[in-house]
């Protein structure tokens, strides 16, 4: 987030200055002294929020866990947008004030808004995968609970549609200082949000566990979405996690009492603020400093190496890059020929295990099917159509939703061979270009690694085809109370028995579908991070290149003047290094 506006903070009490904020500073001034707008007011954020001893605890998890109504309930009121399709856009920060009020961030300056036009820009339906450029949002709120320095932080749901919006909150997590995961019990916690909570736990050591919207489902389904979860995320995180809340937000926001873990989770939040406020502070300075002194590092370095050898060096330098990057595409174009190769390898091989399932199952199925409608006592035509109809749908799912887990462990085996052929060539190609530029390119983000299983959730669900199950006229309904009354039962448990291999056929039919989707999705997301890694290659070169003209067109003296102000820079970020 840059801001380059300095309002009023509403009401916010002064603090202590930290012992970094005092590098920070400096750092900034440095940033820009090098023509580095853009990370300057990066780290004055940050330095801003240092001085005034804020730090952020940020709500993450799959799209449509509840995140914002579940800070809505901490702070007290609804604030923040909330409906049925994925909402949030862009990290929200609520922050204290004693006036209720809003801003935005947009092209680098601060506009003050109010808080119920919050959906203009931070919804997707009126601001889809951030199309107004907002880069930040701040909402300020008389809540005791944000008193204490606490900015809580709604951020996008992992996992949506809306690619975007998974991006942004992967953005934001270095600037997390602890962290709320929410997880569901229906689905339960997802590959997604493992891979983010240990990305956070990377960065934090506060993290709380919400198993949120348990008015949904039953106190088993809910003991074993907890024990789920636990398991999951200590084996991934290998450390305790601690206690899992289970609440139901939208009950607290609406003032309900239930039997749950809520006032223990607030406690724990405002023990949280008390004990761990200030070294979260003081540790999102460290991570801060050290982020922000490697990038400018880098750029003291690409320019000095600009200035010291000649121009043509540069320019054939950056013009061998550029053909390597160009290289890299046309692999990229190779590797679409291959993955559409595989893509129809993998669906035949998904349709000869559907055939060879649907060959398995149905004749097990009709006999628990038999078995089970054996039992119904039901006499009245219409119900006794019902009970049977639900009996065919449980048998459905029952057989459907395992074999689906099994699918996509299968399905995703294969997705991840095809992958590491990419990972393994583009990353040959970052070794390939870091040698032949002598230059460092770790610092580069690690769009590939060796997750390379999908990068998109499941959203199949078991289709009920409940209008098939219905009633298709009165004039069937007639029959069925006459046939019911005469205890001619057999045409309709041939009708509800059809109706069973129909929902085995079509929902079988409806994985394979959403497992050959999950791979086309995860090869667009995986090409265009490739892609956008390759553009980052490059640009520090090319803008070094162009100052470096300037300073060689101006003559000797400007190249060695500014050589000798890129020394004392440098010889003052290692002292700023030092600070701790």
């Amino acid at each position: 987030m840059h801001n380059l506006e300095d309002i009023p903070i509403p009401n916010q009490a002064p603090v202590g200055r930290p012992p970094h904020a005092q590098a920070l500073d400096r750092l900034a001034a440095m940033a820009e002294q090098l023509g580095e707008g853009s990370l300057g007011a990066d780290v004055r954020q940050l330095a801003a929020r240092i001085n005034e001893g804020r730090f952020f605890v940020a709500c993450v998890g799959q799209f449509k866990r509840g995140k914002s109504t579940l800070l809505d309930a901490f702070v007290g009121e609804p604030t923040l947008p909330t409906g049925v399709v994925p909402v949030t856009t862009v990290p929200t920060v609520l922050r204290y004030g004693e006036a209720r009020t809003a801003r935005v961030l947009i092209d680098t300056r601060w506009r003050t808004i109010r808080p119920e036009d919050l959906p203009q820009y931070v919804s997707e339906e009126l601001n889809p995968e951030n199309s107004k450029q907002v880069a930040g949002v701040e909402v300020f709120l008389p809540s005791p609970l944000l008193a204490s320095g606490m900015c809580l932080v709604d951020t996008p749901g992992i996992g949506s549609v809306f690619s975007g919006n998974t991006e942004t909150t992967k953005d934001f997590i270095p600037q997390i200082d602890a962290a709320i995961l929410v997880v569901g019990a229906d689905p339960p916690i997802s590959g997604e949000e493992v891979a983010l909570i240990e990305a956070v736990a990377a960065n934090v050591d506060e993290i709380l566990i919400v198993l949120n919207k348990i008015d949904r489902v039953s106190a088993t389904e809910r003991q074993q979405a907890s024990e789920f979860a636990s398991k999951v995320l200590e084996d991934r995180l290998k450390r305790p996690v601690g206690q899992i809340y289970e609440i139901s937000a939208l009950n607290r926001l609406n003032n309900s009492s239930d039997a749950d873990d809520w006032n223990r989770l607030i406690e724990n939040l405002k023990l949280l603020a008390s004990k761990s406020g200030q070294a979260m502070t003081r540790s999102a300075a460290e991570r801060g400093m050290r982020r922000f002194s490697a990038s400018l590092q880098r750029s003291i370095d690409e320019r000095v190496r600009a200035l010291k050898e000649p121009i043509t060096s540069s320019e054939q330098r950056i013009a061998n890059l550029r053909q390597t990057i160009s290289q890299a595409e046309q692999s990229l174009r190779d590797l679409g020929v291959l993955f559409s190769a595989e893509q129809m390898r993998l669906a035949m091989t998904l349709l000869g295990r559907r055939k060879e399932f649907l060959k398995q199952v149905l004749t097990i199925a009709r006999e628990e099917f038999e078995r089970e409608t054996s039992a119904v006592a039901t006499t009245f035509g219409p119900s006794r159509r019902r009970e049977l109809m639900a009996i065919a749908q449980t048998v459905a799912r029952r057989h459907v939703m395992p074999w689906l887990d099994t699918e996509e462990t299968q399905a995703e085996e294969l997705y991840g061979a095809v992958t590491q052929r990419c990972v393994n060539l583009v990353n040959g190609l970052l070794q390939r270009i870091s040698e032949e530029q002598a230059a460092d390119f770790s610092h580069l983000p690690k769009s590939l690694d060796a997750e390379h299983g999908f990068r998109t959730r499941s959203r199949f669900f078991f289709h009920d085809m409940i209008t098939i199950a219905q009633f298709a006229s009165p004039l069937l309904y007639s029959i069925d109370c006459v046939m019911g009354a005469l205890h001619i039962h057999r045409w309709m448990q041939k009708d509800a028995a059809n109706f069973l291999e129909k929902l085995l056929d079509t929902n079988a039919s409806r994985v394979q579908g959403d497992v050959e989707q999950r791979v086309v999705e995860s090869r667009l997301r995986l090409e265009s991070d490739v892609r956008r890694l390759l553009r980052e290659v490059s640009a520090s070169a090319e803008q070094a290149l162009s100052k470096a003209r300037e300073l060689v067109a101006a003559g000797t003296n400007a190249v060695q003047n500014e050589l000798e102000r890129l020394r004392k820079l440098q010889e003052e970020l290692n002292t700023l290094a030092a600070v701790r």
